[in-house]
């Protein structure tokens, strides 16, 4: 008797997680229709009878991330809770390096996306932020909240000849003094998003603390916004 798993039945479960899997090992960019009925190993016409196209089928990759952060934690203090849940999101889309770029292009958020949001916004309400407070501090987490952030503008790589990336340099330095005195001060990751190889995962975790110690601020002295 065969083993192979594409002969188990399929359902929409199952072509969004087969999507999300060949995503990433191929790339967004790379992924199809056709390759996803390949991979599954019917025809492409059989995917139709669960996601009606490639946007729905993008759609459904999305509510599977954000199906992989964890679930609040109960037993803590608010701004534990909600910097617990943020990372999370942030490892979920480290697993899945092109999901920012697919949470960024949908239209729409479907259930699953709004049933996390109402969960953030939850947790801040139930920590006695007003509702006035909650809807600024939505904003100011923006994408922040799905573990990533767009703050920085990318850098081109430098040439590989070294004389010539070593005069690009120069040039460089002598007209952005600053950006090169902050870009030779700093640690470096060699996968970062942010800036030409920061640390990203500290970056993103020392926003997040500062945007949170200011929440905090705001909240205590009953800031509105009248």
């Amino acid at each position: 008797m065969s083993s192979d798993p594409r002969r188990v039945p399929l359902n929409r479960d199952r072509v969004l997680r087969a999507a999300v899997a060949l995503a990433d090992e191929v790339g967004i960019e790379s992924l199809s229709m056709r390759n996803l009925a390949q991979e599954l190993g019917v025809v492409p016409m059989a995917l139709y009878k669960h996601v009606a196209n490639k946007e729905e089928l993008l759609d459904g990759m999305v509510e599977v991330i954000v199906g992989e952060i964890a679930a609040p934690v109960s037993d803590t203090d608010w701004k534990s809770a909600i910097r617990q849940r943020v990372l999370s999101a942030r490892q979920a889309l480290l697993r899945h390096r092109w999901a920012s770029q697919v949470i960024e292009s949908r239209s729409h958020a479907t259930p699953v996306v709004l049933a996390y949001m109402d969960s953030l916004i939850g947790m801040f309400r139930a920590g006695g932020y007003s509702v006035d407070l909650t809807h600024h501090v939505m904003h100011a987490l923006g994408s922040r909240m799905w573990g990533f952030t767009q703050e920085v503008f990318p850098t081109p790589p430098p040439p590989q000849d070294p004389d010539l990336r070593a005069a690009m340099f120069t040039q460089f330095a002598e007209k952005y003094p600053h950006i090169v005195e902050l870009a030779t001060a700093t640690a470096h990751d060699a996968e970062s998003s942010v800036g030409g190889g920061c640390d990203d995962q500290f970056e993103f975790e020392f926003a997040l603390d500062v945007l949170l110690d200011g929440f905090e601020r705001l909240h205590q002295q009953r800031w509105t916004s009248d």
